[in-house]
């Protein structure tokens, strides 16, 4: 099974041969016209214990493809709804006081879910964002001083609409950071559009597909894919000189940070264990490198093309730093 990776960097075709990922494919590709390619993103976070920001127009499928993922991972699934008078406890939850025990009894909230989407992250409030910080960061979060461990798999979906801005609070460069990758759905092809037209919602039967995997079996292979997939210094060299690039790029004010050559890292990891290598090789790196740095990145006089020029940007960079 081939998919033709569009994104920026990528080249030539990615073509999946992990029995596991081909059967999460199949299984979904009924009710996910068209969406293969930003499914297989959202894998890749899955299996490297990354998070993902969707960022895209309404209607284009964004919500229906995290609950699908849920579902087919097995994943406890939870949803915050950011408005702007969403409070940091509607997310982790709060301390309420029973009185026939006469003590303050934990009531979780959303965060403690496997799979949390987070559906326009960018009508929250700065003080209510910053509450998925710890979360994101440290699989924890902490509550009237106590710190609560969060379950695993952990995994932040957000969406948010990038051109419309009256009532939102842009994400600061630190909460970016946290995500590994942001990308875009875009609109589907015309073949699929029809098919999605045929077919009409898919909303109620996505609630009833069965899982291919649990949590425990997710855990195992984002386990195994940081212990069995080697890196040779060659690729670490190759990873350090795209990130060194960025930094010193005429168009680029701040460049990727060493969390980013990390993720960066734990992609290339991830891509060869979906193409059935034990070894990451440089197109392993390429292919999600788009998705994975350019929202790391502050550019120089930035335009409303702001997100497609960091893109362009990483194209260029990827084009001009030698392959081992």
């Amino acid at each position: 099974m081939k998919f033709l990776l569009n994104g920026c960097g990528s080249v030539g075709s990615f073509e999946v041969k992990n029995e596991t990922v081909l059967s999460i494919l199949s299984r979904l590709s009924p009710f996910l016209h068209g969406k293969n390619e930003a499914l297989i993103r959202i894998l890749v976070c899955a299996f490297s214990g990354g998070h993902m920001l969707l960022e895209d127009l309404p209607g284009l499928g964004k919500t229906t493809m995290a609950i699908a993922a849920a579902r087919v991972l097995g994943l406890r699934f939870g949803r915050v709804q950011c408005t702007n008078d969403l409070l940091p406890t509607d997310v982790t939850g709060l301390n309420i006081f029973k009185a026939d025990k006469g003590a303050f009894e934990f009531h979780p909230g959303p965060i403690f879910n496997n799979l949390v989407l987070v559906d326009e992250i960018n009508r929250a409030t700065a003080k209510t964002q910053s509450a998925l910080l710890e979360a994101m960061g440290e699989e924890q979060t902490t509550v009237d001083g106590l710190t609560y461990r969060l379950a695993r798999p952990f995994m932040v979906i957000a969406t948010q609409n990038p051109i419309e801005h009256s009532g939102t609070t842009p994400l600061p460069e630190s909460q970016m950071d946290r995500f590994m990758m942001r990308v875009s759905i875009g609109y589907p092809d015309r073949a699929s559009e029809l098919g999605i037209l045929r077919a009409g919602s898919q909303r109620d039967s996505i609630d009833g597909i069965s899982p291919v995997l649990s949590p425990e079996s997710v855990v195992s292979a984002q386990q195994a894919i940081e212990r069995d997939i080697a890196v040779s210094d060659r690729i670490l060299d190759y990873v350090l000189s795209i990130a060194e690039m960025t930094r010193n790029h005429p168009h680029i004010a701040a460049g990727v940070s060493t969390r980013g050559a990390m993720v960066l890292l734990s992609c290339a990891r991830c891509a060869a264990w979906m193409q059935g290598r034990g070894f990451v090789i440089p197109e392993d790196v390429k292919a999600f490198a788009a998705e994975a740095l350019a929202h790391r990145m502050q550019i120089k006089g930035v335009s409303r093309r702001g997100a497609q020029d960091a893109l362009e940007i990483i194209q260029s960079v990827l084009s001009e730093v030698p392959s081992p």
